[in-house]
């Protein structure tokens, strides 16, 4: 675990530094020409004074949002490695390989009626997170652990990669008083997992060897399309709602506000 945390946190650190503008400008363009970034809607590249404020981005035109509230969005452009439904408290981290709902959670739910999808967020990605419909959250759970990579070549070689990971578990009502999760899944050289409504929870910082459980009375209203959070480079993100017809399948790309599902029930 030392070792991918302590790569994480010095990637971190030279991210946040500021080159002299040539320096920076230099940086950023082999950036992006690495991993065929589009800007397209987002600031030009010389906006950007260091390489994790190119990371962090945030767009420049705003998205449509689904004003239906039984739409369901996802949070983020990303690539969807596998969703489907929870069975026998079951979930895939990837094709051929299940993990334990609650393990992932901490706090041995048992989730009846519940789908589930994973969004893999690359390095070429926006990195910020959206509410997928509108949510009241009630609490965090962070869990620290390792940062191991989380694509595709990771997730067949390590079995319950999403649990071993540092994680942070966003626990919220939906419009029909249903609870959802919304797990953001370390990574490595992720630098931090933000959550804008609560600048306290801190991650790849201070190893907590229990988790540290966050609670919000009056609970947390956002509304659908909101910004959530954000990685400090790319991850993946698990989503479990419940009674939900999901509209996606493995290998779909999708932007942030693109329709995945219709909630019922």
């Amino acid at each position: 675990m030392a070792q991918s945390n302590t790569l994480s946190k010095l990637f971190g650190k030279f991210s946040r530094c500021a080159f002299i503008p040539p320096v920076q400008w230099l940086i950023n363009s082999i950036y992006v020409r690495l991993f065929n970034i589009d800007l397209g809607g987002f600031a030009p590249l010389k906006s950007y004074p260091t390489l994790n404020a190119l990371f962090i981005r945030a767009l420049a035109t705003p998205r449509p949002i689904d004003a239906n509230p039984n739409v369901l969005i996802a949070p983020c452009d990303s690539t969807i490695s596998t969703c489907g439904a929870v069975q026998d408290n079951l979930a895939l981290q990837i094709k051929g390989m299940s993990y334990r709902v609650n393990e992932l959670l901490g706090k041995g739910e048992q989730l009846e009626n519940y789908s589930y999808c994973n969004f893999y967020l690359s390095p070429k990605d926006y990195h910020r997170f959206h509410a997928p419909c509108d949510l009241e959250i009630t609490e965090v759970r962070h869990f620290c652990g390792e940062l191991l990579p989380v694509n595709t070549p990771a997730l067949k070689k390590h079995q319950k990669l999403f649990i071993r990971n540092e994680r942070v578990v966003v626990v919220a009502k939906d419009s029909r008083g249903q609870v959802l999760y919304f797990v953001a899944v370390g990574a490595l050289n992720v630098g931090q997992i933000v959550l804008n409504f609560d600048m306290h929870i801190h991650t790849n910082a201070k190893i907590h060897k229990k988790p540290q459980i966050y609670t919000y009375n009056p609970p947390i209203a956002l509304k659908k399309g909101a910004e959530l959070g954000r990685f400090e480079m790319g991850s993946t993100i698990v989503l479990f709602v419940p009674h939900v017809a999901l509209n996606a399948s493995m290998g779909q790309k999708v932007l942030f506000s693109t329709p995945i599902g219709a909630l019922h029930g």
